[in-house]
């Protein structure tokens, strides 16, 4: 994915439409050879994913034009406000290879090319399927992290093409991971926004995927498509690929091949947390109530944040997240108990209640997770608050 502006947007459409510069809208199927370009992960965030592109290029002219769905604008009317209520405005874009690949080169970033086996009339119609869905009515589409990205459409334009034999292949094979764990694996290079992303994610990351639901990932999709076979025609079978040619190396680092554990080290950050509110209520009051803010705050606005995912935004990888049992509003609640148990004052019986019933959802948290038929995989955040919550009713309720 990558940003451009919308001035070089449309420069880049009149170039790609135009039959003065562009002979890959008017050579006949049997001139057409189509790839699948892959990119490699780049540095910024919204890079981590990678990227892809189809190539159409004319083998008369020597032409070659790569189709994307990976455009956005930061300076689109709302668009923080969209990307925050899940209503992300994306477009499809066209360019000529080599402006593409100097892009990526310049970066650091990988390229491969993945020629594919299309006959002269999948060609054809795949070129003018691109091409209609290039016109300014047609390019937008609703951003779905995983659902519908810059890399589901270029799997689903391939699929259309080729009369849904990716659909029915990759359907029938098992994905490596879910989307958590790709999620995880891929934004480790930056930890803090790892972390939140785990958070936020509910029960909709962990659902086991197929391979077609799995080939939201660019490297997934280059994976995938090297082992789909198409009809020869003679009652045997062709490979989709007919080969792979890395055009630029990688200059960054690599992504792991898996995901981080992260149930050690939040563990520990949940045990070395509760321990340390343990001997501050015992040693120092002042410090005890610091850090019975500094968590409860914490639990709180995050429990706003999953609540508002959940019910005003159309983030539906964030539903029903089941972390809401753990960190929630209800903490806000503790904190005049908090800073007069300093002074060795006990909770009122409300409060009593309220500890009760924040430790009872911890149950409720702990028993989701260990019944048969669990999706979300949260132990870390368990295993990180549960020791802190039990820590806190048993400082605030000491003295009764």
């Amino acid at each position: 994915m990558r940003q451009i502006g919308f001035a070089l947007l449309w420069l880049t459409l009149w170039l790609t439409i135009s039959p003065v510069h562009a002979s890959v809208a008017n050579a006949p199927g049997a001139n057409l050879e189509v790839s699948l370009i892959t990119y490699g992960p780049g540095e910024t965030y919204w890079e981590r994913f990678g990227h892809d592109a189809i190539e159409v290029r004319d083998t008369a002219s020597g032409e070659a034009i790569s189709f994307n769905y990976g455009v956005f604008d930061f300076n689109e009317a709302n668009f923080f406000v969209n990307f925050a209520r899940g209503r992300m405005h994306y477009l499809m874009d066209a360019a000529p290879t080599s402006a593409d690949e100097r892009y990526y080169v310049e970066a650091g970033r990988s390229i491969t090319r993945q020629p594919l086996a299309l006959d002269a009339n999948q060609a054809n119609a795949l070129r003018d399927f691109l091409l209609w869905n290039l016109r300014p009515e047609n390019a937008g589409y609703n951003y779905d992290y995983y659902a519908d990205n810059c890399t589901t459409r270029v799997r689903d334009a391939l699929n259309r093409a080729l009369g849904g034999v990716l659909v029915t292949q990759l359907r029938a094979r098992a994905g490596g991971m879910t989307y958590r764990q790709q999620t995880d694996r891929l934004m480790s290079a930056q930890p803090w926004l790892m972390l939140v992303l785990d958070l936020g994610l509910g029960p909709y990351a962990d659902q086991p995927l197929n391979a077609w639901q799995e080939s939201f990932l660019p490297e997934v999709l280059q994976e995938q498509l090297r082992q789909v076979k198409l009809d020869d025609g003679h009652g045997g079978t062709r490979p989709l690929v007919l080969g792979e040619q890395v055009v630029s190396a990688n200059r960054l680092d690599v992504p792991p091949r898996s995901p981080p554990d992260l149930r050690l080290s939040l563990a520990a950050a949940g045990l070395l947390f509760a321990a340390l509110i343990m001997l501050a209520r015992r040693n120092w009051p002042t410090g005890y109530a610091l850090l019975g803010t500094l968590y409860l705050s914490a639990a709180g606005l995050i429990g706003v944040v999953l609540l508002a995912l959940w019910t005003l935004t159309t983030h539906h990888s964030a539903w029903a997240n089941a972390n809401l049992l753990l960190f929630n509003p209800l903490a806000f609640l503790l904190f005049p108990t908090l800073w007069r148990a300093r002074r060795g004052l006990a909770a009122s019986r409300f409060i009593d209640g309220i500890i009760a019933l924040q430790l009872l959802a911890c149950m409720v948290a702990v028993l989701l997770h260990v019944l048969p038929g669990t999706v979300q995989q949260n132990q870390p955040w368990l295993l990180f608050a549960l020791p802190v919550w039990l820590a806190l009713a048993w400082s605030l309720r000491r003295h009764r």
